[in-house]
């Protein structure tokens, strides 16, 4: 049997790549490379460049490798983009995403594990942190996009012998910390990744996008959460959906939110670097706080998170894009 990965170049992905490799598993990548590396891909790993959305040629590849396992990270992820361009985000995300959905039913893949996200609650009512059971009102396009996929799987689990698990990820940053992969995307909008490129020198400054929030800073609140323990939580995921059979829907967070300003004070202090800053208007479709109850997953899948920590997450994420510097060289 073969587990395959959708979007196993870009940043998540390859993290999953790697665990499912370092657990024994047989593992295929398909990837368009549209912003993953083809050298994120370990050579263990069979690599096919190909869009989720070409059914046919992702029927056949399921079928050829035998694939019982689906993760699939595939999908744009910015919400402002998706303000502004909410068909391209309902293509990309749910059309193809119903696309691959389809194939795996038709292939008979057993177990789908999807990349979700917590912008499926919005701004959260009530007293946080938020739980499964919370009401899911997403405030962007990337947010519907995703909760659409989700309302997808589960129907398609009612009607067909495929289980699924979708994680609701929280704010995903650092990188391995063997420093095999990691954040490698120049341009990407993650605020530890954009702010550990300000501190090296990539970046000429940064900018937060609003300090008027009502937060005890102005700025927002996020639960942050380092890759290789929400990488965890995709594997005991699959080893669930293997033993069980029974569906999952899950928080990926640690319990506790950080401000925009505390991740950057972070950054500043560990990297040694006093870089520039601007404040800037607000962006649209951003929450104000929302910070993870993770108690779910932790009961049914027995996670215990090992880097729950933000000078360690920062320091990873330093360390990776070091590494990147003397890749590129």
């Amino acid at each position: 049997m073969t587990v395959l990965v959708t979007g196993g170049a870009g940043y998540i992905g390859s993290h999953m790549v790697w665990r499912l490799l370092d657990a024994g598993e047989k593992v295929v990548v398909v990837d368009r490379l549209s912003t993953g590396f083809n050298w994120a891909v370990p050579k263990e790993a069979n690599l096919i460049v190909c869009d989720i959305g070409e059914q046919d040629r992702i029927e056949a590849v399921l079928r050829e490798h035998d694939v019982q396992s689906v993760f699939h990270f595939a999908g744009s992820i910015v919400v402002p983009d998706s303000v502004a361009d909410p068909l391209g985000y309902y293509l990309n995300n749910t059309v193809k995403s119903r696309t691959l959905i389809e194939a795996c039913v038709n292939a008979g893949v057993s177990q789908f594990i999807f990349s979700s996200t917590a912008a499926v609650y919005g701004t959260p009512d009530g007293v946080e942190p938020v739980s499964e059971d919370a009401a899911t009102r997403p405030e962007s396009p990337y947010g519907t996009s995703k909760l659409m996929t989700e309302l997808m799987l589960r129907d398609t689990a009612a009607a067909y012998p495929m289980n699924y698990a979708c994680l609701r990820y929280f704010n995903v940053a650092g990188a391995d910390p063997d420093g095999r992969t990691g954040q490698s995307t120049l341009d990407a909008t993650h605020l530890i990744k954009v702010a550990t490129q300000t501190a090296l020198g990539k970046r000429s400054g940064m900018q937060i996008f609003g300090d008027d929030y009502p937060t005890e800073d102005g700025t927002c609140i996020r639960d942050y959460i380092h890759v290789s323990d929400l990488i965890e939580a995709h594997y005991l995921a699959l080893l669930h959906l293997r033993k069980t059979g029974e569906n999952l829907v899950a928080n990926c967070g640690y319990g506790h939110g950080l401000s925009v300003l505390q991740v950057i004070d972070a950054v500043k202090r560990i990297s040694g670097s006093d870089f520039k800053v601007q404040m800037a208007g607000r962006r649209a479709g951003d929450a104000i706080s929302i910070v993870a109850n993770s108690d779910h997953i932790k009961q049914q899948l027995d996670w215990r998170p090992r880097y729950d920590d933000l000078d360690q997450i920062v320091t990873h994420a330093l360390d990776w894009e070091k590494a990147l510097d003397r890749r590129n060289n």
